[in-house]
């Protein structure tokens, strides 16, 4: 049994991510059952692929750059994210990743 891309924590949800920088534009190209993959139109220099996660999973989910934090994974295409939020769940944030 693989773990799910997405999960509650105690002030929130945690997200498992695959990313490919550098693309022609930012989006969700894929969502498994081990990562949601999102292609990220900025490069994977000084921080710059970082920032843009941050910032396109905030206006996904409509909460502030603040609440997502990069929690592992910082220089790999492989990342965990958290949110904090008491008002997302997982059928919300898939809902919402969904529709992207």
């Amino acid at each position: 049994m693989s773990k799910s891309w997405i999960s509650e924590t105690g002030g929130g949800i945690r997200l498992a991510v695959q990313i490919a920088a550098n693309a022609k534009k930012t989006e969700v190209i894929a969502i498994t059952d081990e990562a949601i993959r999102i292609r990220l139109h900025a490069q994977p220099v000084d921080g710059k692929a970082n920032e843009a996660l941050i910032r396109f999973v905030a206006d996904t989910l409509n909460v502030s750059k603040s609440a997502v934090q990069i929690t592992h994974g910082f220089t790999s295409k492989r990342k965990l994210l958290e949110v904090r939020s008491n008002e997302l769940t997982p059928e919300t944030v898939k809902k919402a990743f969904s529709s992207t």
